[in-house]
């Protein structure tokens, strides 16, 4: 994972090309913004997705947080990169992380099938290994979310 600093934690570093991945984690009061897909419904992740060819990053997170949510984010910070397993593809990821606030009450459309709020200590929701072991440890560590 590399954080504000450009230091990588150590994963897997295979050898073929990691799956590209944008997110953002959007907090409001005290809680974190996750995601389900209708091919998982089970898991929950952050919201967005994987940037088209020639498309920036930040350009990717506008368009999949329109797509998916029917939101804009306002003000977009890079947090990290994460590098994990990709919990659904089961592939090497490399996901960028946004902080960022949205633009509206957002409401799940496109290939998403629920949306909650979370404090990161729910015991009935089964998050992405990214999610439950990097970003919530990081957003916590920088204040963004309650210890």
């Amino acid at each position: 994972m590399t954080q504000h600093d450009g230091a990588v934690a150590p994963g897997n570093h295979d050898e073929a090309a990691p799956l590209i991945v944008v997110a953002a984690a959007v907090v409001e009061q005290g809680k974190l913004l996750v995601v389900s897909k209708k091919a998982a419904p089970e898991v929950f992740y952050l919201p967005g997705g994987k940037p088209d060819p020639g498309e920036a990053p930040a350009e990717a997170l506008v368009r999949e947080l329109d797509e998916e949510l029917g939101v804009r984010p306002l003000e977009p910070r890079f947090l990290a990169d994460v590098e994990a397993l990709a919990a659904l593809e089961n592939v090497p990821m490399r996901m960028t992380v946004f902080t960022a606030g949205i633009s509206r009450i957002p409401r799940p459309a496109a290939e998403l099938a629920d949306m909650r709020w979370i404090t990161g200590t729910e015991p009935d929701v089964r998050l992405a290994p990214a999610v439950r072991d990097q970003v919530l440890p990081l957003l916590k560590r920088n204040g963004l979310l309650a210890a």
